[in-house]
């Protein structure tokens, strides 16, 4: 489903996912509607605005953050203008996944869109880095994270960004071994256990280092 209160921008949406094969069971232009459509039809992912109406603030991200807590772990793709981080947070607290935030004008692909949009369907996270760059400002001081080395924070920093084990080589310019072997160094220091399964090992990861 779509959440946007602005119509061409929603009916843009519609069409854009149509046209790559999505059913879209339901539209909605405010915080109220969304929560009604997540609960009705639980959709395999909503991709929700933040600024809603009545204030045109926050409205849309805690929208997001009730109907999480209505039908646990719905999908959420966060797609705006604007970083708003207290209720990202929210959104990650419950460390279930399947939770996105992309801005609309940093989205230069149509194809990584999608990819993006898939992933967080599939259980999994994409967060664009101006936004994974907010969210580190808001650090606790008890890092979960200060056992890592510098560079198994830059491999996690791109997990966090939804890229894929050979994108995150390409960008490193290393082989795709050597980020199979951060990465286990990472899962390690965190305690992800190898019962958990790779890709939910990989979720909890970013999660720890999104709330960190």
């Amino acid at each position: 489903m779509v959440a946007d209160d602005a119509v061409l921008i929603r009916e843009g949406l519609v069409r854009l996912l149509e046209e790559f094969g999505c059913e879209v069971v339901e539209t909605a232009g405010t915080g109220e509607g969304l929560v009604e459509a997540v609960v009705a039809h639980r959709p395999d992912v909503s991709v929700v605005d933040v600024r809603m109406p009545p204030s045109f603030t926050d409205e849309g991200l805690r929208a997001a953050v009730e109907a999480r807590e209505k039908v646990p772990g719905a999908p959420v793709l966060i797609l705006s203008q604007y970083v708003e981080v207290s209720y990202a947070d929210d959104l990650l607290a419950d460390a279930r996944g399947a939770v996105g935030y992309l801005l609309k004008d940093r989205v230069v692909d149509v194809e990584e869109f999608m990819d993006g949009l898939r992933r967080v369907a599939a259980g999994g996270t994409v967060f664009d880095p101006q936004v994974v760059a907010q969210l580190m400002v808001r650090r606790r001081r008890d890092d979960p994270l200060a056992s890592l080395t510098p560079r198994e924070r830059e491999v996690l920093g791109l997990m966090a960004e939804g890229r894929s084990n050979p994108a995150i080589a390409r960008r490193l310019v290393v082989t795709e071994g050597a980020v199979e072997k951060h990465i286990r160094g990472i899962f390690a220091k965190l305690g992800l256990h190898a019962e958990d399964g790779d890709q939910h090992r990989r979720v909890l990861a970013v999660l720890a280092y999104l709330r960190s």
